[in-house]
Order: C-alpha cells, then sequence, then structure tokens
C-alpha cells in the first residue's frame, strides 16, 4: 500500500484501485468536500503525474475517455481548485507524492489496463440525493428524477410554469457550463419532446449560473444525473464502434503468444462485455479463441 496524507487530501492505492479522500482544511473547495470520497479503479486510470513546483507540488491523475460520468459532464470546465484527481503537496513531501506516483505506476503496468475510451461509466457518479442552488433556481435529483425550483430572481416567464419535475426516462441529455466573465453559465437539462434553444434566462428546464461560490455544486446534479444515462459509447451510441467491428476486434488474439498477454484479453474481453459492446455470445466465442492458446 502506498499512501500520502497533506492537509488538501489524502491518496491511498490498494489493491486495484486509489482512495481519493478531500482533506477537511478550508483551503479544500465546497465542491470536493461535497463529492467526498472517491475510489478510482486502476482501470479507469490512463496515467498519474506529479509536478514539483517552487513552493507546492501537484499530484493529478488522467483518467481514461468516457470513464468518469463528472469529467464527462464537466468537459474540462472545473476550475483547478475544484478538480477532485489533482492534489496539492508540500514541498517537504515531494519524495513521498513522487514515491506513489510510481507505485500507481508500478500497479497500472501490472494490470495493463487498455489504453482506448471506455464504452460504460467506470466510476458511479456522485451520490444522490444531491441538491445545489443558483442564480435563478435550484436543482436537485434523488436518483430518479430531477427537481428546479425558482426563486425570486427568477424572470417571470420561465417561474409562471412553477416548479418542473423531470423524470430521468425523460431527459435526453445535460449540460453544463459555469459563469465565465461577463457570460453567465447553466445546468440545462433537454428534454423529448419539449421545445428547446430559448436561452437559459428562459428556459424552463434549465438553472442560470451567474458565478456565485457555489455555482460549481451544480456540477454535481448534472454529474450525478449523466450517470444514470446512456453511456455516449454503448452500443447505438453516437461514439460507439461500428457493430460489424467490434467482433472480430475482440476476438483478434493479442500481440505474442505469452500467458501475460492473454490473461489481458480475457480481462479486455469481460470489459467490453460488461459494457454491452459484446453480446455473451460474442463473448464465449472471443473467450474460447483466447483460451485456447493458453
Amino acid at each position: 500500500m502506498a499512501e500520502i496524507l497533506q492537509r488538501d487530501g489524502a491518496w491511498v492505492l490498494h489493491g486495484d484501485a486509489l482512495r481519493l479522500t478531500p482533506g477537511r482544511h478550508r483551503s479544500v473547495s465546497p465542491f470536493r468536500r461535497t463529492l467526498g470520497e472517491l475510489d478510482v479503479p486502476l482501470r479507469a486510470l490512463a496515467g498519474v503525474s506529479f509536478e514539483q513546483g517552487r513552493r507546492a507540488g501537484r499530484l493529478r491523475l488522467r483518467l481514461r475517455d468516457g470513464a468518469d460520468p463528472l469529467l464527462h459532464a464537466t468537459g474540462g470546465r472545473l476550475g483547478a481548485g475544484d478538480d477532485p484527481y489533482r492534489l496539492l503537496v508540500d514541498a517537504d513531501r515531494y519524495g513521498v507524492a513522487g514515491y506513489v506516483a510510481e507505485e500507481v505506476r508500478g500497479a497500472l503496468r501490472l494490470d495493463a489496463p487498455p489504453a482506448e475510451p471506455v464504452a460504460a461509466w467506470l466510476l458511479p457518479g456522485p451520490a444522490v440525493p444531491v441538491s445545489a442552488s443558483a442564480g435563478d433556481g435550484t436543482a436537485s435529483f434523488d436518483g430518479e428524477r430531477v427537481r428546479l425550483e425558482w426563486n425570486r430572481r427568477t424572470e417571470d416567464a420561465k417561474a409562471a410554469a412553477g416548479a418542473r419535475t423531470l423524470p430521468v426516462a425523460d431527459i435526453a441529455a445535460v449540460e453544463w457550463r459555469p459563469a465565465t466573465g461577463p457570460a453567465n453559465g447553466f445546468l440545462r437539462f433537454t428534454v423529448r419532446g419539449a421545445p428547446c434553444g430559448a436561452p437559459p434566462r428562459y428556459d424552463p428546464h434549465a438553472v442560470e449560473l451567474w458565478g456565485f461560490r457555489g455555482d460549481p455544486l451544480t456540477a454535481l446534479v448534472a454529474a450525478a444525473v449523466r450517470a444514470r444515462l446512456p453511456h455516449p459509447r454503448a452500443a447505438g451510441g453516437p461514439g460507439a464502434a461500428p457493430a460489424s467491428k467490434v467482433p472480430a476486434q475482440a476476438a483478434r488474439p493479442p500481440a505474442g503468444d505469452g500467458h501475460d498477454a492473454l490473461l489481458r484479453r480475457l480481462r479486455e474481453l469481460g470489459e467490453l462485455r460488461r459494457a454491452g459492446v459484446l453480446t455473451d455470445a460474442e463473448f464465449t466465442l472471443a473467450k474460447r479463441a483466447v483460451l485456447r492458446r493458453l
């Protein structure tokens, strides 16, 4: 086990996962404290880095594309202080940070997760229920329904219809944008069968963000909902691989006939089946082809 404890938080490598715990110091953002502890499976990681600075360093994790609904929902727009995959390191702990980074790299070499994007969420998203207040309203999510409630600053045309309750089954997409400069941000839900295109200020399915300190918490609502929508690379989704190519690629024997390489291929096949890319029958055929080489 490798671990590092800092005011900013703690990283602990245990088994096949890396546990990230936010610190309790006042400098830790409300977003990270509310998000809480994360168990990141090694198969969700693409890499780790450690950057030294004059006064402080930074440990950073890089996740595989499509592994985390939070990263997908925020699209890289979270502020540096809200990034749950970054840990500030005091200068006197650089040696420990370097050791932890190397241990994670070693674990990744042993586990050998594939580098390509994934077709199923490997992290569960923020815990529910979750709620956040923003510029003109409050968004909450209980795991099944989104609730949008307005405040006294809401435009009359938007508030006239009252609070909105949106079942997950009716939601086609969720979009989150923070306020930047003079431009307001928003948390918007695209509802099947409902007209869209109105500015967030007037959209009854959107909460406007005005740059308040608590605005990032609305990203937790966005991510929790995104985790319960179909993965963008799932079979039939817009980012999915062509179905005709999947079985042949999955059954392709790994380069070389080494025992470890074959075991890695079996793990990859299991991941493809769990993601819904392979049917049970396709998985069985591909597994047999690999087992014959053991």
